[in-house]
């Protein structure tokens, strides 16, 4: 079982920018990490967890929260607000009979279709696209 460390997660920037994500603590036998930002309302979120099934499943799911803050002056006082948030939430359910080469496998061809590269599915994730 891996102890909470600090996560890294890369951007997509013209200059890409590595994220650190540091733990909070864990839920349950998951972690929960937060990338610190000037006010506590625009942290960014990252959470693992993973949990058992009574049928024996293995099933971990990710989320990752990106608030964007903005200033906002009211009679002459400035407060941060959250304008917007994007969220991701990735689920993953493995039989109990599934062999390590499986779950790679899994993990693999997720991780290449959310890359850059991969055309139609980075067109309707990233670019908004619809699918014709």
């Amino acid at each position: 079982m891996p102890a909470l460390a600090n996560v890294i997660l890369t951007d997509r920037a013209g200059t890409p920018v590595n994220h650190t994500f540091t733990p909070l603590g864990r839920d349950g036998d998951g972690g929960r990490y937060f990338k610190a930002a000037s006010s506590p309302l625009g942290d960014y979120r990252l959470t693992v967890t993973p949990r058992l099934t009574p049928g024996g499943r293995r099933k971990v799911d990710i989320s990752l929260s990106l608030p964007v803050l903005v200033t906002e002056t009211v009679n002459g006082v400035n407060n941060y607000v959250v304008a917007r948030t994007s969220r991701a939430k990735v689920s993953f359910d493995f039989d109990s009979q599934s062999t390590l080469q499986e779950r790679k496998d899994l993990i693999g061809m997720i991780y290449t279709a959310l890359a850059a590269g991969t055309g139609q599915i980075n067109s309707v994730l990233a670019d908004g696209e619809m699918v014709w």
